[in-house]
C-alpha cells in the first residue's frame, strides 16, 4: 500500500513538474532547451526543489502542497533552478564564504525572475525585498551573483539580517551543486561546458526573437550576455605583445639524447653532441603600461590592477630575465615615468605605489611622450602599450606604430568607443577585487574592433 502511494506521488509531482515547464514554455519560447535539458527524479527529504546539473530533484509532498497553495511558486522555483544552471552557479569556484555565495546566487535569480513580466511567474514582492532591489540597482547595472556577494560581505550583516534575506529569497537546495574546491573531474567540466552551450544558444535565440518575445524579460537577456561575454587569461592577452630571442638556457629538444650519452659512454667525458647553450623563445621584452590617474579612477582598483600585472610580469615563464617596462601615470599630462628593467625593480615599484594626479583625462600625451622615447631609442622593438582608464578622454587622431590595448573600467556593460586601430578590453572592477581560487585571472571581455584575424591572441 505504501509502495503504490509513493508511485502515485511520484507521478502526480512529475505531473506537476511538467505542467509547468510547458507553462513557461509558452510564454518564453527561447527558454524550451534549458527547461527540458532536467531529468525529473523523486528525492523525498529534500528542501523543495535541487539540481546537480542532470536531475532536476523533488520532494513530492511539499511540491504538492505548493502547488495547491499557488501553481505560480512551482513555476518560480522551476526557472529559479534552471536559471542557477543557465548561469553556471553550480560549477563556479566556492568563495570563502559558501552561505553568503549560496545566497548571493539566490538573490540574483530572484531579481531576473521578479524582472519577468509574464503572469506566469508574476508573484507580489514584499517591501523588504524592493527595497533591497532599489539598493542593488543604485550600485549595480547589473546585479551579478558575484556583485552581490561582494555586497553583502561589504555590508558586514549581523546573523539576523542574514537570516532575513535567507528567509526572503532561499527557494531551492544546493545540496546537490557540485564541489568545485575537489580534484577537477572530466564529467564535471562536460557538463559545465553543456550548460554554457546551452546557455549560449539561448541568448542566441533571444536575440533573434522579435523585441515583443523578449521585452518582457529585459533583464534575463542582460544577465545573460553578461554572463556569456568571452573570458581571456591576462597572462595569454600579454604574450601578443611578445617577441622572439634567444636565452642563455640549455635547449633539451635540440639535440639527440642518445648519442649524447652514447659518447660520454664511450670516450668517457666527450660526448658527441652537445647541447645548445641558447633557447629561442618568444616572451614579453618591452611594454608599456599606462595608468589613467584622473579623479574618475580610484586609486585603489588602478592598485588592484598593477597588483594583477605584476602576478603576471614576475613570473620567468613569461618575461625575459632583462626586461624595459615602462609604468607611465597620466590625467591631462604624463605625471611619471618609471623604467622597469627587473623583477627586482618591479616589486619595489610596488611595494613603494603611489597614484600622482587626479586631473582630467586625456590619452594623447602618453603617446606623445612614448613616440619621444622611441625617438631617443629607449625602446629597441616595443610591441605595445596598454592603458588603464575609464574610457572617459580623448583619444590619438592617428595609429601609432606600435599595437595599443585600452583597458576600461567599467561598471556597467556597455561599448567603449575606441579608434579602429585599438583594441579593447572590458574589466569589470569587482574582477579586479575579487581572488578566485583557479588563479590570477583577470576576466576580460574583449571587442577588437579591428578585423578578427588580427584579434586572436
Amino acid at each position: 500500500m505504501e509502495e503504490d502511494r509513493e508511485k502515485q506521488l511520484q507521478k502526480v509531482g512529475k505531473t506537476i513538474l511538467t505542467e509547468a515547464r510547458s507553462e513557461l514554455s509558452l510564454y518564453m519560447r527561447f527558454l524550451n532547451l534549458p527547461l527540458s535539458s532536467l531529468q525529473y527524479e523523486n528525492k523525498p527529504g529534500i528542501k523543495f526543489l535541487g539540481t546537480d546539473g542532470v536531475e532536476l530533484y523533488y520532494d513530492p509532498d511539499i511540491l504538492i502542497d505548493r502547488f495547491r497553495n499557488n501553481p505560480i511558486l512551482i513555476n518560480r522555483t522551476y526557472l529559479h533552478v534552471v536559471l542557477h544552471c543557465i548561469f553556471r552557479h553550480l560549477f563556479k569556484p566556492h568563495r570563502e564564504h559558501k552561505g553568503i555565495w549560496d545566497l548571493a546566487c539566490d538573490i540574483a535569480m530572484e531579481y531576473i525572475i521578479d524582472g519577468i513580466r509574464y503572469r506566469c511567474v508574476r508573484y507580489p514582492s514584499s517591501r523588504f525585498r524592493l527595497v533591497f532591489y532599489e539598493n542593488l540597482t543604485n550600485k549595480f547595472k547589473v546585479p551579478t551573483a558575484e556583485k552581490i556577494y561582494g555586497l553583502l560581505l561589504d555590508l558586514d550583516m549581523a546573523p539576523m539580517d542574514l537570516e532575513q534575506l535567507e528567509m526572503e529569497f532561499r527557494m531551492d537546495d544546493h545540496s546537490f551543486w557540485p564541489n568545485t574546491d575537489q580534484t577537477p573531474n572530466p564529467n564535471m567540466e562536460s557538463l559545465e561546458q553543456k550548460w554554457k552551450d546551452i546557455s549560449e544558444k539561448m541568448q542566441t535565440e533571444m536575440d533573434t526573437f522579435s523585441n515583443e518575445e523578449t521585452e518582457n524579460s529585459e533583464l534575463l537577456k542582460e544577465e545573460v550576455k553578461v554572463e556569456n561575454r568571452k573570458r581571456y587569461d591576462y597572462r595569454n592577452f600579454l604574450r601578443k605583445f611578445a617577441v622572439l630571442r634567444e636565452e642563455p638556457v640549455v635547449d633539451i629538444d635540440s639535440y639527440d639524447t642518445f648519442l649524447y650519452t652514447y659518447g660520454l659512454q664511450l670516450y668517457g667525458n666527450m660526448p658527441l653532441i652537445e647541447p645548445q647553450e641558447t633557447k629561442e623563445t618568444k616572451k614579453v621584452e618591452e611594454i608599456v603600461i599606462a595608468i589613467d590617474t584622473s579623479l574618475s579612477c580610484s586609486g585603489e582598483l588602478v592598485r588592484e590592477f598593477l597588483e594583477q600585472t605584476y602576478t603576471v610580469l614576475k613570473e620567468s615563464e613569461s618575461y625575459f630575465r632583462k626586461i624595459n617596462i615602462h609604468i607611465i601615470q597620466c590625467d591631462e599630462e604624463v605625471r611619471s615615468d618609471r623604467k622597469i628593467t627587473s623583477q627586482e625593480e618591479l616589486k619595489d615599484y610596488m611595494d613603494h605605489f603611489e597614484l600622482i594626479g587626479n586631473g582630467g583625462t586625456d590619452f594623447r600625451p602618453v603617446f606623445d611622450y612614448v613616440n619621444q622615447l622611441i625617438i631617443q631609442k629607449a625602446f629597441t622593438s616595443l610591441k605595445g602599450l596598454i592603458y588603464f582608464t575609464d574610457g572617459q578622454g580623448t583619444f590619438p587622431k592617428s595609429r601609432p606604430p606600435y599595437d595599443t590595448a585600452f583597458a576600461f573600467l567599467r561598471e556597467d556593460y556597455e561599448d567603449a568607443l575606441v579608434p579602429p586601430w585599438a583594441i579593447k578590453l572590458i574589466i569589470e572592477p569587482e574582477e579586479l577585487q575579487q581572488s578566485y581560487k583557479k588563479g590570477n585571472l583577470i576576466n576580460l571581455k574583449e571587442n577588437d574592433s579591428r578585423e578578427a584575424s588580427d584579434n586572436e591572441y
